[in-house]
């Protein structure tokens, strides 16, 4: 396990995301979700995250009745604040925001101190349990005047007074992330698809500054969304259709992998895990098999001689850490 910056939370260095379980572009059925997050238990991951945006509230549903037997002192949960979900009046499915669920609720940008509070209590209730133990703020993009100056302050009083364990921010962007570790007193951030073995843009402040003030970084989408998990024509690469110079790259980097007795799965996660300012690595999962195929993957060592070889080939930035050879 390993600890969030500062703060007593511990997180499995290997996370299950759970926008997949949340019928991201695809419908998942009750029995499979439950599946999916019984076989990450089995594997030993203790780390969960979720959001309100994921399926609207389906995942934090799904997510909480498949926790809830569980020792609540044996994981890890986190969640997220900024997108508040309102009762919709008009029918309709939820596909234009990526989930396919009803259209039930509508999702309300609010970094507000009020609006986070509520935002989590309707997360508690969705979830079933009493607490969270990391709060992120998701996706300020467009919203960075109110969430540093209304909502990191909300969740920092919700850390100071012990409802949450950790704070931080949640994003698929490095530059605001290193305003939060640098200007603000947060645990952890949530960079997503921005250190990669197709995209280390996080590497040139993000990381540095993350580890000079003790901030701990989960990195999610390690697959850059399934171009470094597949890559083939028409495999997506951030949430749209793989652009062609890219899906050159992903294809050359997994041959490479494959002379080299390994797979591009298990370079792209233990990529993602080698940097010392990373303490867990989140993978969305809808199903059993991809959690024990992410779980193998994550295990699998990766020989010297393929980093090497990506270093030589101009694939992979010199003061990128790579991890140490297993013994053999």
């Amino acid at each position: 396990m390993n600890r969030l910056g500062r703060s007593g939370v511990e997180i499995s260095p290997l996370a299950f995301g759970t926008s997949g379980i949340g019928n991201l572009y695809t419908e998942v059925g009750e029995a499979q979700a439950r599946e999916a997050v019984d076989a990450a238990w089995q594997r030993g991951i203790r780390y969960y995250d979720t959001a309100p945006h994921y399926g609207l509230g389906l995942a934090e549903r799904r997510l909480g009745d498949a926790l809830r037997d569980r020792d609540r002192a044996q994981y890890t949960l986190s969640t997220k604040v900024g997108r508040r979900l309102e009762p919709a009046d008009s029918p309709g499915d939820d596909l234009a925001s990526g989930f396919a669920v009803p259209a039930t609720h509508r999702r309300v940008w609010d970094f507000s101190a009020d609006g986070i509070r509520r935002t989590l209590d309707a997360s508690l209730h969705r979830l079933g349990l009493d607490r969270v133990d990391v709060v992120y703020l998701h996706d300020p993009d467009e919203h960075a005047d109110q969430a540093f100056r209304e909502g990191y302050p909300a969740l920092e009083k919700l850390r100071s007074q012990g409802v949450v364990g950790a704070i931080g921010a949640g994003m698929n962007q490095a530059k605001m992330l290193t305003r939060f570790v640098q200007d603000t007193d947060i645990d952890v951030v949530l960079c997503a698809g921005r250190y990669t073995l197709l995209d280390q843009s996080a590497l040139d402040e993000l990381l540095p500054a993350a580890q000079g003030r003790g901030v701990s970084v989960v990195i999610g989408g390690a697959f850059n969304s399934g171009l470094l998990a597949a890559p083939k024509p028409g495999a997506t690469y951030n949430y749209a259709e793989a652009p062609g110079e890219l899906l050159k790259r992903a294809l050359r980097l997994k041959s490479i992998a494959d002379r080299h007795g390994t797979t591009l799965r298990a370079a792209a996660l233990a990529f993602c895990a080698a940097h010392p300012a990373v303490a867990g690595v989140l993978v969305g999962a809808r199903s059993a098999h991809e959690v024990r195929d992410c779980a193998h993957q994550f295990a699998a060592p990766v020989p010297a001689a393929f980093w090497q070889e990506l270093r030589e080939k101009d694939l992979l930035p010199a003061d990128a850490p790579v991890p140490a050879e297993e013994p053999s």
